[in-house]
């Protein structure tokens, strides 16, 4: 079942506040990416995509899948999804200053050396559940090895979602130095874990079932600052 209009209007309304708060300007509510790339082309401590879920993330399992490339290398960490609540960081997934690729759920992370994210375009899915803690990374396809990280955990609802910068707090301390430099695409989640099956056949682009948190294709999300819709040729 979908959110109720009440949810969906509270929800909305959280994120235009984080956009009055921090600037006073945004591009205003709109829906779905189909065939489109969301386009970085700075380093900034203002710009960023605000998304909306379609329904609570009170989360004890999920998968989240995007399809990414930078050009940013170095000792450089990089913000690609932050999730956060009034009072904790509840879902964020960084590329680290090492190259290597992690997440962290209310506290510390869980790490992963998989390949280097970079100019071309790297399919990119992550998964994770409460009952076992076991967690993993997709690259292209791939599995990495599981890790187990944070049994028992849940994940809050009533956040906030940006893409392109990190908060540090609930409405607003952006960092350029951490800021998203570049392409995303294809960004969905569901809430649960996905099978391999179903995961290769997202990266080869195949049909899958839309994610019930974010579908790329009917999105919901708000441009703030410097960042370019364009089309995914």
């Amino acid at each position: 079942m979908g959110v109720s209009r009440e949810k969906r209007a509270a929800s909305l309304y959280g994120v235009l506040a984080l956009s009055w708060a921090l600037f006073g300007i945004s591009s205003g509510n709109q829906a779905g990416l189909a065939r489109k790339v969301l386009f970085f082309p700075f380093e900034t401590d203002f710009s960023f995509v605000a998304l909306i879920p379609q329904k609570e993330m009170e989360l004890r399992a999920f998968t989240l899948c995007m399809r990414v490339a930078t050009e940013l290398q170095g000792e450089r960490q990089i913000i690609l999804f932050a999730y956060r609540t009034p009072d904790y960081d509840e879902l964020n997934v960084w590329r680290e200053k090492d190259g290597r690729i992690a997440f962290y759920l209310s506290g510390d992370g869980v790490f992963f050396q998989l390949p280097p994210i970079n100019t071309f375009r790297t399919s990119l899915c992550l998964t994770w559940e409460s009952r076992t803690g076991l967690a993993a990374f997709w690259a292209d396809g791939r599995r990495s090895t599981y890790q187990v990280y944070k049994p028992g955990h849940t994940v809050r609802p009533k956040g906030t979602v940006l893409i392109g910068q990190d908060p540090d707090k609930h409405l607003g301390d952006l960092e350029a130095t951490q800021s998203f430099v570049g392409e995303l695409t294809d960004l969905n989640m569901w809430d649960y874990v996905a099978s391999r099956s179903m995961i290769q056949a997202w990266h080869y682009g195949h049909r899958v079932p839309k994610g019930n948190i974010f579908d790329w294709a009917s999105i919901e999300y708000e441009l703030n600052g410097n960042v370019m819709v364009v089309d995914d040729d």
